[in-house]
């Protein structure tokens, strides 16, 4: 078979050790010259941020942050960013904080220093996501793509197991979306591919021992293989149901992504055999389906939306409000029977079959 494709590879600097995040941030802020640092951290990781930031002159601290990045918190941000006429923003935590990091890139074009303590993805795309009025609006721009990323497993040891599995299995929910996506191409789906491998490796070993750097660094690889894969490959079927399930009914990001996804693979998996072979081999596997849902039992992994908030009278709403998002490209037609079926079964919890 020729080879035919237009890939897209986003320019990133990635700076990986376990123990050297504060270093690598000082480093950095040498490197970019910058003088007015905006440090973006919840409070929840208040201690992690100034243990990373220890070595370097903060203009402010701001840990205004919020799932799904509500427009208003955008707006606050990006005025403490004009009024402290800052030069360079460094955002400490997960998906949320990177999101409003991303905000005020998006309207500033302030450089990004991303530090990561979950294995969300997002500090490697140039993707970006708003909520207002109970509606989650996404866009690609390349001024929201964090310039470098700092990884240091030491920062998610403090991320409890059953966050670490959520956040992990998000992860992989940009693999798995990325072997169907309407940008995809053979690097996309080699990327992703390893980026199951090390997911399905690192998150185990983390359920087994918390406190294993080994496996929490192979999940931070594999996160940040994941992101670069999405990242050029688009958002698939898996993410525009979550986006508008997240956006919608305010329900928990990596919890939704880890429960929906199995329901997409199952039903995507028949009219991709490819790609399901890909997603088997890296799971270790004989089929697609069966190693994700093996991985997610040993894993305890989120399996019911009703389990956060999305109560089943809600389905009729949220097939509506899908439908006009899903991908022409997806591998098989999606009706809005379909939709419902799936959406039914993510809420009870059914195990999917294919």
């Amino acid at each position: 078979m020729n080879l035919h494709f237009d890939h897209v590879t986003l320019g990133q600097r990635v700076l990986f050790g376990s123990g050297c995040a504060a270093d690598n941030l000082a480093a950095e802020v040498v490197r970019l010259a910058a003088r007015r640092i905006m440090v973006i951290a919840s409070r929840s990781e208040t201690a992690v941020a100034q243990a990373v930031t220890q070595h370097i002159d903060v203009a402010v601290f701001h840990d205004d942050v919020a799932p799904h990045v509500p427009i208003a918190n955008a707006e606050a941000a990006r005025a403490v960013a004009t009024d402290n006429s800052i030069d360079l923003l460094v955002c400490i935590g997960g998906g949320s904080t990177t999101g409003l990091a991303k905000a005020v890139a998006l309207t500033s074009g302030l450089p990004i220093v991303a530090v990561p303590t979950t294995y969300a993805g997002s500090e490697a795309t140039n993707v970006w996501g708003i909520t207002e009025a109970a509606r989650k609006t996404t866009g690609v721009d390349d001024k929201v793509l964090p310039g470098t990323v700092i990884y240091d497993a030491h920062l998610t040891l403090s991320l409890p197991v059953e966050l670490s599995v959520a956040s992990g299995l998000n992860g992989m929910a940009h693999c798995i979306d990325s072997m169907w996506a309407p940008r995809t191409d053979p690097i996309n789906r080699a990327i992703a591919a390893e980026g199951i491998r090390a997911l399905a490796a690192g998150l185990p070993a983390i359920k087994d021992d918390p406190q294993d750097l080994s496996g929490r660094e192979q999940a931070l690889y594999g996160a940040y293989l994941s992101a670069v894969a999405f990242a050029s490959a688009g958002s698939g079927l898996h993410h525009k149901i979550c986006h508008v399930l997240g956006g919608a009914y305010n329900l928990p990001h990596a919890q939704t992504h880890a429960t929906v996804l199995p329901y997409v693979l199952a039903y995507n998996a028949p009219a991709a055999p490819e790609a399901e072979r890909r997603i088997a081999t890296a799971l270790g596997t004989d089929t697609a389906v069966t190693g994700l849902n093996t991985l997610r039992k040993s894993l305890d992994a989120p399996h019911a939306l009703k389990d956060y908030g999305f109560d089943e009278t809600q389905v009729p709403e949220a097939v509506e409000l899908i439908l006009p998002f899903v991908p022409d490209s997806n591998p098989r037609p999606v009706t809005a029977t379909d939709l419902d079926a799936l959406l039914r079964a993510a809420h009870s919890g059914d195990t999917p079959v294919l």
